[in-house]
């Protein structure tokens, strides 16, 4: 699309999470040191939440990444909606299972399944089982969860749980008939969204990773209005500053200034204008960069 405008090698704002980009940020290197130690210790369950967009798929990703295929065996559950028959059949085929007949009932997958573990054991392989959007898992699937994880031999836990999930895992983790499996969560940490630093960093380290080698790309007053509009969060990020990319891509211009971040906050629903003043500007005076300047100077003088 933009590429060739800019010197790029590929697009560097895409949504898919692509561990080539992470950046390690003071939230993410916390998150990903924590996860670390607790799977070194064996723990049972380990906890991360964060906001939508704060970078939880990211994170998930760069823990399987990390991990040693010689002394870990990873299961990965992306879509966790599922009843404990199917999360039984998902981590045996994870496992190695290939053919799991339809008609094995619960008991018969939950005995396959320890027997696998106790192969992984004896094969000195820890199992980390690895579940995103942990926030959708089924009631009944969860207390299935807690009942995988009390598999252990004498001196160790046969699998090892991990959890992404939006804020709204606490909340389901907070009732009253989940307080068992809650006391067994050994670690938990609550993502942050990035810093007016970070957020300047984060850019910057997804252009130079996408193959740009020029000049500061984004003016000052860009990325301020940037940051202000997404408060920090990393896919509103990736969605404006490719925005306002395409908008200066549009009319031939290289270098990012806050008109084209003011087109993309317009362009973008759920993202709002960070002032009255902004917002006026944007919709009748965007051209007029200096009337823009001006405004927000007069906004910063109310506040």
């Amino acid at each position: 699309m933009y590429e060739l405008h800019y010197g790029l090698r590929e697009m560097p704002f895409g949504l898919t999470p692509n561990t080539a980009f992470f950046l390690n940020t003071r939230g993410h290197r916390e998150a990903f040191d924590l996860l670390m130690v607790a799977i070194a210790g064996g723990e049972g369950f380990v906890k991360v939440v964060g906001e939508v967009g704060t970078g939880k798929t990211m994170l998930c990703r760069k823990l399987l990444n990390s991990l040693d295929s010689e002394r870990y065996h990873t299961a990965y559950i992306p879509n966790p909606f599922l009843n404990p028959e199917a999360l039984f059949r998902a981590m045996l085929e994870d496992l190695g299972e290939k053919r799991i007949p339809q008609r094995r009932t619960f008991h018969e997958l939950q005995k396959r399944l320890h027997d696998l573990l106790i192969e992984q054991a004896r094969n000195n392989r820890q199992v980390v089982l690895v579940i995103d959007e942990a926030q959708a898992i089924p009631a009944k699937t969860l207390e299935a969860l807690r009942l995988i994880s009390n598999l252990e031999t004498e001196t160790r836990k046969l699998v090892q749980i991990v959890l992404f999930g939006q804020p709204e895992l606490d909340r389901l983790l907070g009732m009253n008939e989940f307080r068992q499996l809650r006391q067994r969560i050994g670690f938990s940490y609550r993502l942050p969204p990035l810093m007016r630093e970070e957020a300047s960093a984060y850019i910057e380290h997804r252009l130079r990773a996408a193959g740009y080698s020029g000049a500061k790309l984004f003016d000052n007053s860009a990325l301020e209005l940037l940051y202000r509009a997404t408060q920090g969060v990393p896919r509103l990020i990736n969605i404006l500053a490719h925005k306002a990319l395409l908008s200066a891509y549009g009319k031939g211009q290289k270098h990012i200034q806050k008109p084209h971040v003011l087109a993309a906050i317009r362009d973008t629903e759920g993202v709002r204008m960070p002032s009255l003043w902004t917002r006026l500007v944007a919709n009748w005076f965007m051209p007029a960069v200096l009337l823009i300047n001006f405004c927000d100077s007069i906004t910063g003088s109310l506040t």
